[in-house]
């Protein structure tokens, strides 16, 4: 998320559970083992984290959201929190493996962070993440677009994401002596909760860096146009349905 804005943690865990609940699969890539030390890279309220621990683990979550690693040390004492940002990640110990999920999209200096991840990897050490990749939101995207000129704001309408495609974050990784074992870009629909509200609960806690910067009764209309636009190809059997594309990586420090 940009610079100086704010999760709001009990709305993640509240309406949101879905970014760490959809992540069962990534965590079979992970396989994480008895003795590991293994970071997680935006462990946001600490839930994965903590079933990462449950192999026998040692794990680390980093976040960059105070607020976060607040809810995430009060619901997982016996773990290791701390506020970090992903680039200028340190640490005196190298890691078994780094995890990530849902987070490296916000960073808009990709290199930065891959940089840093593989300096705290161990040699033959692995990556593990999944974020959103090449296409994702389109239709969300689109749809902001369109609403910024109804709702009287001026161009260019801000992009708080980075969404690469595979090939790109590949090429990445490699320059960085992370050999990719494993890549996938796949479509994953994602219901949003909270039916006629799902999208505004969305917007309130993913778009704010979009609307940080917007008087309040520009803001409330942009929200307004922005679900009208959307509603059309978003909206159906009374839920939002956001168009997720994920990019899902493996690899190792060579």
């Amino acid at each position: 998320m940009a610079k100086g804005a704010k999760w709001d943690a009990e709305l993640y865990d509240e309406k949101h559970s879905f970014v760490w609940k959809m992540a069962a699969g990534l965590l079979e890539l992970l396989e994480a083992k008895s003795g590991e030390r293994i970071l997680d890279v935006g462990c946001g309220t600490g839930h994965l984290a903590a079933k990462i621990a449950t192999h026998g683990a040692h794990v680390t979550g980093v976040d960059q959201s105070p607020e976060m690693i607040r809810e995430a040390r009060a619901a997982y004492p016996a773990l290791r929190f701390e506020v970090m940002d992903a680039r200028q990640l340190r640490f005196n110990e190298q890691f078994d493996a780094v995890f990530s999920n849902a987070t490296l999209h916000w960073i808009k200096e990709p290199e930065r962070a891959v940089a840093s991840i593989a300096r705290v990897l161990r040699p033959g050490g692995r990556f593990v993440a999944e974020f959103g990749g090449k296409g994702n939101i389109a239709g969300l995207v689109a749809a902001v677009e369109r609403a910024w000129p109804k709702a009287g704001l001026p161009q260019p309408v801000p992009n708080p994401w980075y969404y690469p495609s595979l090939a790109e974050y590949a090429s990445l990784l490699e320059k960085h002596g992370l050999e990719v074992t494993y890549g996938l870009l796949f479509d994953r629909p994602t219901p949003l909760e909270d039916g006629d509200r799902g999208l505004l609960n969305w917007l309130e806690m993913f778009g704010g860096a979009i609307m940080e910067n917007l008087p309040q009764d520009r803001r409330g209309r942009l929200l307004e146009e922005v679900q009208r636009e959307a509603w059309g190809s978003l909206y159906g059997d009374g839920r939002w349905v956001l168009d997720y594309r994920r990019l899902q990586v493996v690899a190792r420090k060579t």
